[in-house]
């Protein structure tokens, strides 16, 4: 039997040693990021159900967020001040009952709204230029408008209608480094990075349940943003949505936490029109665009949608489309053809969701109106309380669209609206039958392929 020398001996034993010795240094440091981040836990007076960790040292939450919208819809349905519309088995609409949004030709006086106010036995509740709510104490809301529509200064009244959040070298991030997310590879994200990483003055409103201000992944990527419902400048999120939503937009890239944001340098512009409770009324998105285009919003992400037409909501719309801003909408989470606002508007960009077969998220809406398709099924971002979660649905798959918009302007800020629409459009790789269908619209987008085609219209 050969004798092994004593120095070999000696060699490996070196080795074997220091070999565990990075072992536990690994397994330390990993428990002292796991410390420092504080992200183990939902706490238990928070509005989300169905929550758990998936894996502990990912400090990633998973969230069924298309439950979570059903449990919105359970609530809105036996909740007394709430009015159904029930379209087809899968779609309904919500508006809230003895309110109206009437808009004026001219502002009335006060004496004369006083008096409508008396005549209708209620209270004016809200006021956006010409625009105002009013609450009956005794009239139904069909009541209300046919009043309304009577009165020769009225330019349309309809109802306060409810939207509800549709929910379903490369970074060091965290979870990207664990590839976690597989939405920036599938859409040629870091390709697209080789062309423009962003630019902070193009700004991205996010016109949601707000944003987490103290998240460490956003808290240095947000301008100032506006509080629709308490009418202040403090955006802060108290339901996880806005906060996924901007995450995925814009969360801080290249900082070796959480996760990798489409864009690492564009700023986020929150806005809060729906509360904790995940909803929000037509008249509180409405201002809320009206105020994000006043205040230098570039382009507008709303991932939220309703089954009504709302006249009220397509001026707001209207106008923020005549400022040359961008808007992009989720479709819906329904699986059904039932055309869904803000996405079904023409001047909106609308985002089906796909998941990471490249087939249609099976919870996606469909149909002619549809323009392209994004990732959209458990995504992950940031979520409020300063911590992360993978979260499903058209909600995830609109800001996918919206961090490429800002890309685009970044690397070309000539570009109009409508020209940043068809760039994306018309990028997108092909999925599902050849051309433009009802599921993918054009296609998935395509970040590279968008960004050179906006650098060539810069030449």
């Amino acid at each position: 039997m050969t004798k092994i020398p004593r120095s070999l001996l000696v060699t490996v034993s070196v080795l074997i040693l220091l070999s565990i010795g990075l072992l536990f240094l690994v397994q330390n440091t990993r428990n002292k990021e796991n410390h420092e981040n504080k992200t183990v836990a939902v706490k238990n007076n928070t509005p989300i159900t169905n929550v758990q960790n998936v894996e502990k040292e990912k400090n990633v939450l998973q969230i069924n967020s298309l439950s979570m919208g059903q449990t919105i819809k359970n609530q809105l349905r036996n909740d007394p001040s709430v009015f159904l519309i029930k379209h087809n088995e899968k779609t309904e609409s919500h508006y809230i009952k003895k309110e109206v949004n009437v808009a004026f030709k001219t502002l009335p006086s006060t004496k004369e709204l006083e008096r409508m106010a008396q005549e209708i036995n209620g209270t004016i509740i809200k006021k956006q230029n010409s625009t105002i709510v009013f609450r009956s104490n005794t009239l139904s809301t069909k009541e209300l408008i046919e009043y309304f529509n009577s009165q020769a200064m009225v330019e349309f009244a309809e109802p306060n209608y409810l939207y509800l959040q549709n929910q379903i070298g490369l970074p060091n991030d965290l979870l990207y480094r664990e590839q976690y997310q597989w939405n920036l590879s599938a859409i040629q994200a870091e390709a697209g990075w080789d062309i423009t990483k962003g630019d902070e003055h193009i700004i991205i409103a996010v016109i949601d349940t707000g944003v987490d201000l103290d998240h460490p992944d956003l808290r240095r990527r947000i301008t100032n943003g506006y509080n629709v419902l308490l009418n202040n400048n403090f955006p802060d999120d108290d339901n996880g949505h806005g906060t996924h939503v901007a995450g995925i937009i814009a969360s801080e890239t290249n900082n070796h936490e959480g996760v990798a944001g489409i864009t690492w340098y564009n700023k986020i512009m929150p806005i809060k029109a729906m509360g904790a409770e995940g909803h929000g009324t037509t008249f509180d998105i409405a201002k809320g665009i009206f105020w994000a285009v006043d205040h230098g919003a570039d382009i507008i992400n709303m991932s939220l949608g309703n089954y009504q037409h709302s006249s009220l909501l397509k001026g707001a719309i209207d106008y923020a489309y005549s400022k040359n801003v961008v808007l992009i909408a989720a479709a819906g989470n329904e699986n059904t053809m039932q055309p869904s606002f803000p996405a079904a508007f023409p001047n909106v960009l609308s985002v089906a969701a796909v998941s990471y077969t490249g087939q249609r998220a099976p919870f996606s809406n469909y149909g002619d109106y549809i323009d392209v398709a994004a990732p959209g099924v458990q995504i992950p971002s940031t979520y409020f309380n300063q911590q992360y979660a993978a979260l499903s649905g058209t909600s995830m798959a609109s800001p996918h669209v919206a961090g490429l918009a800002g890309l685009l302007l970044s690397v070309n800020p000539n570009l109009t609206n409508q020209e940043v629409i068809d760039i994306i459009k018309n990028s997108t790789y092909d999925l599902g039958i050849p051309g433009t269908d009802h599921e993918f619209g054009s296609g998935l987008i395509n970040v590279k392929n968008g960004l050179e085609d906006a650098q060539s219209k810069r030449q």
